[in-house]
């Protein structure tokens, strides 16, 4: 019995999950994100940042390129395969990095003048812990930038072919990604770990995103998806496939998809 194209293309992507990260996900979701979070951070020259949630590290390296060579930078995840490709990627010496996590972050008091976090909040477990730990590692009057994500339906009919094919629980994984948008409970978890000038806002960002089949596989393995999808059959891995990628046809152009996302950006101040 010959193997599924479906099967072929799931199977054709090689490395690990932070690899693929960076490789898939950092140029078409990743770096957008960044940039709009960069935008709302307002980093100037000779600042002191940190990047907490950074994965493999994009918005890390852009703020280094906003604060100069007179600023300092520092990335800080979890995920040791995430730093690990963070520190190789495009190497960098004068960025920091560190394995650790945002709820007991492992720096001093009032070390930075800014602290970002692009769509790593949602996966935290204790978020107002988290909070409250970058508003402790904020020197006075520095300020906080956290990018999140609104749900949207490119990725609700891909949480909707998962719970049909796997599970709900598998399902949930992407359903996580856009849990945490809602305004005023942002607002609230930035005022009681005591940041003042709180602003939540909304910025619409329209990617181009690679074309369904594609950006399906390369989507799941760029994630914790990526194990669970592995325990399908080939047949069931190319029902999965054909249902999504026909789900989203009317997101085609061109022969790529074009999705509207909607960043959930929040500051506030020390």
């Amino acid at each position: 019995m010959g193997t599924s194209a479906s099967a072929v293309s799931f199977k054709s992507y090689g490395g690990n999950a932070p690899e693929n990260y960076e490789r898939y996900f950092v140029p078409v979701i990743g770096t957008p994100f960044a940039r709009a979070l960069l935008e709302v951070a307002d980093l100037g020259h000779g600042e002191r940042v940190l990047d907490v949630a950074c994965g493999t590290g994009v918005v890390t390296r852009l703020a280094a390129e906003h604060v100069g060579s007179e600023g300092a930078v520092a990335g800080l995840d979890l995920n040791p395969g995430m730093i690990a490709v963070a520190r190789t990627a495009v190497p960098d010496p004068s960025i920091a990095w560190y394995e650790g996590n945002a709820e007991s972050i492992p720096l001093p008091d009032g070390s930075f003048d800014a602290v970002l976090c692009s769509l790593g909040l949602q996966f935290v477990s204790d978020k107002d812990a988290a909070v409250r730990e970058m508003h402790r590692v904020l020197a006075p009057g520095g300020r906080l930038a956290l990018g999140t994500v609104a749900p949207t339906p490119v990725f609700e009919i891909l949480e909707q072919a998962l719970a049909r094919h796997l599970n709900p629980t598998v399902a949930g994984f992407v359903r996580h990604v856009f849990s945490l948008d809602d305004h005023d409970a942002l607002r609230n978890l930035l005022v009681e770990a005591r940041f003042t000038d709180v602003t939540v806002r909304s910025k619409l960002l329209n990617l181009t995103l690679p074309a369904p089949s594609e950006f399906l596989w390369q989507y799941v393995h760029s994630t914790p998806l990526a194990a669970a999808v592995a325990e399908l059959s080939d047949q069931a891995s190319t029902t999965l496939e054909r249902d999504v990628v026909a789900a989203w046809q009317p997101f085609v152009k061109d022969g790529s998809m074009v999705a509207e996302l909607t960043a959930v950006l929040s500051t506030g101040q020390k």
